[in-house]
């Protein structure tokens, strides 16, 4: 049986002062002279090309039958992906309800991106929450996915947006930036800063927002969460580099929000920061957040990644991701 705790004090972290979280540098959600009427406005005008014109296609892997030998990441469509080595599986920031946001009729998923689902996921031995915006933690998958999950990481404050520890058997453990855990057998995890902003409902910066450093036999993979560019990525890249993977966002920016989320040639910037081999770009190819084409992030990202010594994977939903050994790269988003 797991004993329930009290959650941490909030207060405890250095980086919450007067009630709420801060970045590193000063971090305006939105540039500087935008209105609401103009983001507004832009909404009303969004353009049909943020959607996908057909189904998107997939690949459908048996989730229970991975090769150990080597790390494997599949992912499931926007930040959705799962990590399995040797015997053990790690889910991060699992959506499969269909949509991000509070209510199922908004920012509904592509048609073609729902072919994985709770049901599909192997016996979890941990999961992990990057922040709580809904299209990172979604409380119906993770309320699905509790009685096969061993536990659960999350940035400091983000354990009370799940639940109570009386009214949840998810043994949660929250985080602060730079602590480090030691994932049994034999995998050691770090949360470390990124640049972005918390909130679900009217209120903001009451929990944290994280990435992660993950350490394992021979392999290190950086967990980018959300994240606009600044120089974590540097200071990341000097203490635990180089990686063998980094996987970031790709996708949701906007020049009314340049300092939350990263342009696609800023997310290839980072990779370099972080001194990464290799780079799965996330956060695009599920859900319109913003007022790109749906695949605009992905071109972009590959064109300025020519000729730069990353290697970009780009694989299809479902399609593993082996380190080492396989780094699918078929531009599946040309219809």
């Amino acid at each position: 049986m797991i004993m329930k705790k009290k959650w941490r004090s909030l207060s405890d972290s250095a980086h919450y002062q007067r009630n709420k979280f801060l970045n590193l540098s000063a971090t305006p959600v939105m540039a500087e002279g935008v209105s609401f009427s103009k983001l507004l406005f832009d909404y009303i005008r969004r353009p049909s090309s943020i959607t996908p014109s057909h189904a998107l296609p997939s690949v459908q892997t048996d989730l229970r039958a991975l090769p150990g030998d080597a790390p494997v990441i599949v992912w499931f469509g926007h930040s959705s992906y799962l990590l399995h080595y040797r015997d053990t599986n790690i889910l991060v920031d699992p959506v499969f309800s269909g949509h991000a946001s509070p209510l199922p009729g908004m920012i509904k998923a592509f048609a073609g991106t729902g072919t994985y689902g709770v049901t599909d996921m192997p016996p979890l031995d941990y999961l992990l929450l990057s922040h709580n915006h809904y299209d990172h933690l979604d409380k119906k998958t993770i309320a699905a996915l509790q009685p096969h999950t061993g536990a659960c990481y999350v940035p400091l404050g983000v354990g009370r947006d799940i639940g109570s520890p009386a009214a949840t058997d998810l043994r949660i453990t929250e985080m602060d930036w730079w602590e480090t855990v030691q994932l049994p057998p034999d995998m050691q995890l770090t949360a470390t800063p990124a640049r972005h902003f918390s909130g679900r409902g009217l209120r903001r910066a009451t929990s944290l927002w994280a990435s992660y450093v993950l350490q394992m036999p021979g392999y290190t993979i950086f967990i980018g969460g959300d994240s606009g560019y600044d120089t974590h990525f540097r200071d990341i890249g000097e203490k635990y580099g180089p990686f063998d993977l980094a996987i970031l966002e790709c996708g949701q920016y906007n020049a009314s929000w340049p300092y939350i989320h990263m342009f696609p040639e800023q997310t290839l910037q980072a990779a370099e920061d972080l001194q990464a081999k290799a780079l799965l770009p996330v956060h695009w190819g599920k859900f319109a957040l913003a007022n790109h084409p749906w695949n605009e992030p992905i071109r972009r990202l590959t064109s300025a990644a020519s000729g730069s010594g990353i290697t970009v994977t780009t694989p299809l939903i479902g399609e593993p991701v082996v380190l080492g050994h396989s780094y699918p790269q078929q531009q599946w988003w040309e219809f």
